[in-house]
C-alpha cells in the first residue's frame, strides 16, 4: 500500500505496516531515532497500524514534540520506578516539562535526597528491561474500578474530567491513566538523571494536599546529558539571583516577599534600559501616558479581569468603595483614548507606559526577578482600523527585533497562541482577529509556531521567546490582538465617510517586564553586562594615596564625559582592588601612579582580558564615550 511523506512523497509498504516499519523502510537510522509518529495531523505511537493513502510523519527527539513525548515517557518510568519502591505512594500527574519531566506523588514520608538516588537507579533499571510502552483503550468505568482497587484517588479525580473512553498505557504490570502517546520501549533511553524534589500543591491550590514532585531529564544519547548537566552548572553560576547580591543590584526581604528593592547600582541598570526604550518609544512615533495604580471595581468587570483575572489581583476599599490595584495596563489606556473623540486621520494612535502593576502570585512560585509580585511593564496600546492592522503588526515586529538586538538577543522563536478555554467575545471575532495575525506572519515569511488554546482572555497574541547564550528560551515579547475590548468600552472614531466605526487596539511589549528582562540580561551576560549598561563603567585604581589627585582628575574627565567612573581609595594592594574589580565585572579598570602621572596617560585593563597597556589618558576616554552607546562592545575595539 502507498502512504505520504511530508514532502508528499510517497512510499510503498506491506499491508499492516505499522509506523515503525515505515521508518525502518525510509532509514534503519530513522528507525533508531524514532519516537512515535503524526497520522494524518493526529500523534500517535509508532504501533499505530497504517492504512492506504495516510499522510504519515515520523517523529524524533530533535524535534519540540519529540522531546515532549520522550521526557512524558520518562515520567511514567518514575512513576513505576517509585511505587516499586514505595508500594504505599500514590501517584498524581507526571508531564513533560520545557527542560525533562516531573511526577507528583503522595507519600507519607517526604523524599530524601538519598530516596532520589535510589529512585534514579530503580529508573535506570527499568530502563534496562526494555519494557514495552503498551497502549490499553478501556471504558470509564473499567478504569474507575482499576484505580478504585489500588486506592488512586488522584486518578479517579482526573476520569471525572475525561468525557469518552479514556486511555491506559502499561508497563509490564504497571499502568497509568494517559492519553498518549509513548515511545516504543523503555530501552530508547539512554540517559537518565532525577535532579531535584520539591513540594506541590494537587492542581495548585493551596487548599489541597501538598504533594511531593520529582523532577528529571533523559535523552537518547549519554554526551546530550553530559551537555545539559554542563549548561546547568554554568548556569547556577549565572543566576540571577547570586549576581543580583554579588553586583549589589537588587534584593528581597520578608517584610515584601516578592516585592524587588533596587539598590543604588540596579537602578542605574534599571534607568539605562528605561531611558533607551522610552527613547525608541518617542522615535517610533509612540506617546508616553501614566495611569493609576488603583482604580475602581467597575472598571474592571467592564474590562473582563474581575472575572478572568479576580484571584490574581489585590483589592483595597476606599471610601466603601472596592477599588483594584491594577494587574495591567490596558484598561486605564481605553480611559485615555475614550476621553475624546478621534478620526481616523489620527490613526494609528499609540501610547506606551512604563506601568508598575502587581500580580498576586503564590509564595512557592516566586522566584527572584522571574516572578515577583510587582514589576514593571513596557506597555504599548495601538489603536487603528481593520485596513492597519497588517502593517502595524508588521511595524511592532520589527521594532521588537531591533531591540532585542540591541541587547544582544538576536536567536529567537515566534508562537502564535489561540483561543483560550476562558475567553471573552464571540468566536467570530476571536476567528478574525486569529487569521489577522497568521497572515501578517505569513507574508512577513515568518517561521512561527502554533501554540493552541494560550492566548489572552480577550485575543490572540504573537510570542517572542529569545534565545540566551546557555540556549535557554524566554518569552518576552507580545502582540495581542484585541476586537473585544473597543466593543466592551465602546470605543468609536469617525471614519472617511463620516460615519462611526469601531478600532482595533492592539496590546503590546517588547520586555514583558522590566524586572524579569533585567534578569534575563544578568543570566545571558554572567553579569559582566555591556559597557553601556554596567553601573560603574570605570573603576580608578591609584597605586598609592600619593596618586589621589591624579585619580580624581581621570574620574573627572571620564564623568565630563559621559562615563561612569569611581576611585577606588581603600589603603589595599592593587593587585587585590583588580581582582575586585574583576569580580564586580566592572568593563574597565585603570591603574594610575608615577609613570602614568608624568606622562598623562593611564594603564588599561578590561574585565576578562587583563593588562592591555598605556594609552593617552584623553584619547583613551574619548574611546570609552565612542563605545558608551547601546548596542556597542568596547572589547570590539582591543
Amino acid at each position: 500500500m502507498n502512504v505520504k511523506l511530508p514532502d508528499n512523497k510517497n512510499i510503498n509498504i506491506e499491508q499492516n505496516s505499522t509506523a515503525f516499519d515505515l521508518a525502518r523502510a525510509i532509514s534503519p537510522k530513522l528507525s533508531r531515532s524514532a519516537v512515535a509518529a503524526r497520522i494524518n495531523g493526529e500523534l500517535t505511537d509508532l504501533s499505530r497500524s497504517l492504512n492506504e493513502n495516510d499522510q504519515v510523519e515520523i517523529i524524533t527527539f530533535d524535534t519540540s514534540e519529540g522531546k515532549s513525548i520522550f521526557w512524558h515517557s520518562s515520567s511514567h518510568i518514575l512513576a513505576q520506578a517509585v511505587q516499586e519502591l514505595f508500594p504505599s505512594a500514590r501517584i498524581a500527574i507526571g508531564p513533560s516539562i520545557e527542560n525533562g519531566f516531573y511526577y507528583d506523588f503522595d507519600v507519607e514520608k517526604p523524599f530524601t535526597p538519598q530516596d532520589l538516588e535510589t529512585i534514579e537507579k530503580k529508573a535506570k533499571e527499568i530502563i534496562g528491561r526494555k519494557i514495552e510502552f503498551k497502549r490499553e483503550e478501556v471504558s470509564a468505568k473499567e478504569a474507575y474500578e482499576y484505580f478504585r482497587n489500588k486506592g488512586e484517588n488522584y486518578k479517579l479525580e482526573l476520569l471525572e474530567d475525561i468525557t469518552g473512553s479514556p486511555s491506559m498505557y502499561v508497563q509490564d504490570s504497571w499502568k497509568d491513566l494517559c492519553r498518549g502517546p509513548h515511545i516504543p520501549n523503555t530501552g530508547i533511553i539512554k540517559a537518565f538523571k532525577l535532579l531535584s524534589i520539591a513540594g506541590a500543591y494537587w492542581r495548585g491550590s493551596e487548599k489541597n494536599k501538598m504533594l511531593q514532585r520529582i523532577y528529571g531529564i533523559s535523552f537518547p544519547k549519554q554526551s546530550m546529558l553530559d551537555e545539559y548537566l554542563r549548561l546547568l552548572e554554568e548556569a547556577q553560576k549565572r543566576d540571577h539571583r547570586k549576581l543580583g547580591k554579588e553586583l549589589d543590584l537588587f534584593s528581597f526581604h520578608q517584610e515584601g516577599a516578592g516585592f524587588p528593592f533596587w539598590h543604588p547600582y540596579g537602578m542605574v541598570l534599571y534607568n539605562q534600559i528605561l531611558d533607551f526604550s522610552r527613547s525608541e518609544h518617542l522615535r517610533a512615533g509612540y506617546r508616553e501616558v501614566k495611569t493609576p495604580i488603583i482604580l475602581n471595581e467597575e472598571l474592571w468587570h467592564r474590562s473582563g479581569h474581575w472575572d478572568k483575572y479576580r484571584e490574581n489581583m489585590y483589592f483595597t476599599t476606599i471610601e466603601e468603595t472596592v477599588h483594584a490595584v491594577k494587574p495591567m495596563n490596558c484598561p486605564g489606556h481605553l480611559l485615555i483614548y475614550k476621553n475624546s473623540g478621534h478620526s481616523y486621520r489620527e490613526f494609528p494612535i499609540r501610547f506606551f507606559e512604563f506601568g508598575l502593576v502587581h500580580r498576586h502570585e503564590k509564595a512557592g512560585v516566586l522566584h527572584g526577578l522571574f516572578r515577583v509580585r510587582q514589576f514593571t511593564q513596557d506597555d504599548a496600546h495601538l489603536f487603528c482600523t481593520p485596513e492597519q492592522i497588517e502593517n502595524q503588526i508588521s511595524d511592532v515586529i520589527d521594532f521588537i527585533m531591533r531591540i532585542y538586538k540591541t541587547f544582544g538577543f538576536e536567536d529567537y522563536k515566534i508562537e502564535l497562541s489561540t483561543r483560550p478555554e476562558n475567553y471573552i467575545g464571540s468566536i467570530e471575532i476571536w476567528d478574525k482577529a486569529e487569521k489577522a495575525l497568521q497572515d501578517v506572519l505569513e507574508k512577513q515569511n515568518f517561521e512561527y509556531q502554533i501554540n493552541p488554546g494560550d492566548g489572552a482572555f480577550y485575543g490572540p497574541k504573537i510570542d517572542f521567546h529569545i534565545k540566551d547564550i546557555l540556549n535557554r528560551s524566554w518569552q518576552c515579547g507580545t502582540i495581542q490582538l484585541d476586537f473585544s475590548m473597543p466593543e466592551r468600552f465602546d470605543l468609536e472614531y469617525t471614519d472617511v465617510d463620516g460615519q462611526l466605526k469601531r478600532p482595533v487596539m492592539i496590546h503590546r511589549a517588547l520586555f514583558g517586564s522590566m524586572e524579569r528582562f533585567i534578569g534575563i540580561l544578568l543570566e545571558h551576560y554572567g553579569g559582566a553586562l555591556p559597557l553601556w549598561l554596567s553601573p560603574v563603567q570605570l573603576k580608578i585604581i591609584p597605586i598609592s594615596d600619593r596618586f589621589n589627585e591624579n585619580a580624581i582628575k581621570v574620574h573627572r574627565i571620564a564623568t565630563e564625559t559621559g562615563i561612569r567612573s569611581e576611585i577606588d581609595y581603600r589603603s589595599e594592594k592593587v593587585g587585590y582592588k583588580i581582582r575586585d574589580a574583576e569580580v564586580k565585572k566592572i568593563p574597565c579598570m585603570v591603574i594610575v601612579g608615577e609613570k602614568e602621572q608624568e606622562s598623562d596617560s593611564v594603564s588599561v585593563r578590561l574585565h576578562g582580558k587583563g593588562d592591555l597597556g598605556s594609552r593617552p589618558l584623553k584619547e583613551f576616554i574619548s574611546l570609552l564615550a565612542d563605545y558608551n552607546k547601546p548596542g556597542l562592545d568596547i572589547n570590539n575595539n582591543f
